[in-house]
């Protein structure tokens, strides 16, 4: 019986061969959101400062899953520091071959609550938007599907919080 380890390993493979690039420097917060900032301004033509990044980040990141897929479908406005407006999309909808695909395996996002790992992540011009939870075939689903459960009814959890309030899809 194959083990979880195995099961992820296998599964990123086949995730690689249909051209997402496997991302294990993406650990934690911090480099998830350095990821998402290189991923940003590549794809909106833009270089931010730090200070207009932590505000866009905090513009960007909503308490809910459907103003966050509101905000993946549509184009939005940042004012930058000097006052200029900049037009941005977080995902090419017209183009979406231009768009970068990654898989993260073992994300630990830790709030003041909790430390939370999450299996696999895929992004999105590096915005979380799938969460796939790996058991192997001894452990019920439906164990995976009440940690997925637990992660989001913590007080404080990654998903109202951070980036990872663009998971679309749980996956288990």
């Amino acid at each position: 019986m194959a083990r979880e380890a195995e099961i992820e390993t296998a599964f990123i493979g086949k995730l690689q061969d249909l051209k997402y690039s496997y991302r294990s420097d993406i650990r934690d917060r911090a480099t998830l959101e350095a990821n998402f900032k290189q991923k940003f301004e590549a794809l909106n033509r833009c270089n931010l400062t730090p200070s207009e990044f932590a505000r866009l980040r905090d513009e960007v990141i909503r308490p809910d899953v459907f103003s966050a897929a509101k905000m993946l479908r549509e184009r939005q406005l940042f004012t930058r520091e000097d006052g200029t407006p900049l037009y941005y999309t977080l995902v090419n909808i017209k183009d979406w071959c231009r768009n970068e695909f990654e898989v993260v395996p073992q994300l630990r996002m830790n709030t003041e609550n909790s430390h939370h790992r999450y299996d696999v992540l895929l992004l999105i011009n590096g915005i979380p938007v799938v969460q796939v939870e790996l058991k192997s075939l001894d452990v019920s689903p439906r164990r995976a599907m009440q940690q997925i459960v637990d992660y989001k009814s913590d007080p404080g959890n990654g998903y109202t919080n951070s980036l990872l309030c663009f998971v679309q899809l749980f996956i288990v």
